[in-house]
């Protein structure tokens, strides 16, 4: 029987495979329609397992809400050119949809979260469809009195804000701007309560051995004294020690002449004589104004409010005024692909291996 093109368009519009593959399918059942999506459907099998070990990091995150419980997910593909495709989007909407009624409020990264959506099927079409390894990554769903999301970069980004105390308007208002901060700022907490002792502790243990490697940014006092030594004890060579004598009038400027290897003496010094540097008062306040500064980057509450008018307001005072009953109880941040590897595309040396090029 001939294969015509509309038999080909039809076929193609059924199943979402590509031409050339239609066309052969049609060729292998005499035209007949239904055995050929059936070959389509069988071969698409074989293509999804031979894509399954394939990177996926690119992708896109999107949301889904009902009354007071929103979903955010993230569905991945290959490359960010399926990651625009109108089919992929309709389908990643289709998983947050799902996960918004899912039995279980998490899943992600180590888990099946296909089979906990019981998604296996949708997932295998629309691979054989767009022709690329897609995953269905991750998603978190969240209760509050009052919830709002927020899509940032086209689905590079996905936040939730939960809140209880207010669920008005104003109140939800006020959790889409803050839902816009978590976008822009990316913090790790709401609030210092949320970090545990060990947390701080290691925060704390990673400031002191930071500023210790840093020593030319250490207190005056303690610096010198670390100077001195390398001096002393002819740690720096004479080479370094002449420059330094030749520039130090000038402190602000002496480490951009003496060589890297005197600096690097100079921290490992510092990092030897540890723990009495770190009784020092001077190095203790040192560190906690290091600590305090990080805990107001990473600790939502203590954040600027990115639309504050006079450029200093918090996100805790910028609440406060909203309606001081305003409790964060969650915030999710997705940023598509992080913590995954992604593989380095040659497109074009992989077209010219698959040409014989």
């Amino acid at each position: 029987m001939a294969i015509t093109a509309a038999m080909v368009k039809e076929l193609r519009e059924l199943t979402g495979a590509g031409m050339m593959d239609c066309k052969k399918a049609l060729g292998e059942t005499d035209g007949d329609m239904d055995a050929a999506v059936e070959v389509l459907k069988k071969s698409g099998m074989a293509k999804v397992e031979k894509k399954a070990s394939r990177i996926a990091a690119e992708g896109i995150t999107r949301v889904a809400s009902n009354g007071n419980t929103a979903v955010v997910v993230e569905v991945n593909s290959e490359t960010d050119f399926v990651a625009k495709n109108a089919t992929f989007h309709e389908f990643v909407q289709e998983v947050a949809d799902k996960a918004l009624t899912a039995s279980v409020d998490k899943a992600g990264d180590g888990e099946d979260v296909v089979s906990i959506l019981g998604m296996q099927s949708q997932l295998q079409e629309k691979t054989l469809t767009i022709g690329e390894k897609l995953s269905i990554r991750r998603f978190e769903k969240v209760t509050a009195d009052a919830v709002a999301s927020y899509i940032h970069g086209g689905g590079r980004i996905g936040v939730l804000v939960a809140a209880d105390g207010d669920s008005s308007d104003a109140a939800k208002e006020a959790l889409t701007n803050i839902a816009m901060q978590v976008a822009a700022m990316n913090p790790q907490y709401i609030s210092r309560d949320e970090i545990s002792a060990d947390e701080l502790a290691k925060i704390k243990e990673i400031t002191i051995d930071s500023a210790l490697n840093e020593a030319t940014t250490l207190p005056k006092p303690i610096m010198n004294a670390l100077i001195d030594k390398a001096i002393n004890d002819k740690v720096w060579s004479d080479e370094d020690i002449a420059i330094f004598e030749e520039k130090k009038s000038n402190m602000n400027y002496v480490w951009n002449f003496v060589s890297k290897e005197a600096v690097a003496q100079l921290g490992q010094l510092a990092l030897d004589d540890k723990e009495n540097i770190v009784a020092n008062k001077i190095f203790a306040g040192l560190v906690d104004g290091r600590i305090s500064k990080q805990l107001k980057e990473i600790c939502l509450l203590d954040q600027t409010y990115v639309k504050a008018e006079d450029g200093k307001q918090t996100v805790k005072a910028y609440l406060a005024s909203v309606n001081p009953a305003i409790k964060l109880t969650k915030i999710v941040r997705y940023e598509v692909g992080e913590g995954m590897e992604k593989k380095n595309e040659d497109f074009a040396a992989e077209v010219a291996a698959q040409m014989g090029m």
